[in-house]
């Protein structure tokens, strides 16, 4: 399981999400890109900055709301502690 968190091209949103499989989930945000009935379609939130592996489902679930009640902030830091260039997270190429 993964807890995973986008951001938009300026930067200005942040996604939290929930995955078991998450390059299927990064491909169904990008997909749903232009869907403005969705958030990440409305605020164009498909750029990875960051991502963490959880033993479970109840423990991501737990992580996903524990991140969700951060400030911004905090949610900065995170980001900036793992990713600190804020460049889109490839996957295939990130040597983290």
């Amino acid at each position: 399981m993964y807890v995973y968190i986008l951001t938009n091209p300026t930067k200005t949103t942040l996604y939290l999400g929930v995955t078991s499989d998450l390059n299927r989930r990064l491909y169904e945000h990008s997909s749903g890109r232009g869907d403005a009935n969705k958030f990440s379609g409305k605020y164009q939130t498909d750029l990875l900055m960051y991502f963490e592996i959880c033993l479970d489902a109840t423990q991501a679930i737990a992580r996903e709301k524990q991140l969700k009640g951060w400030t911004r902030r905090k949610k900065d830091a995170l980001i900036n502690a793992f990713n600190p260039t804020w460049e889109a997270i490839d996957l295939e190429t990130w040597a983290g």
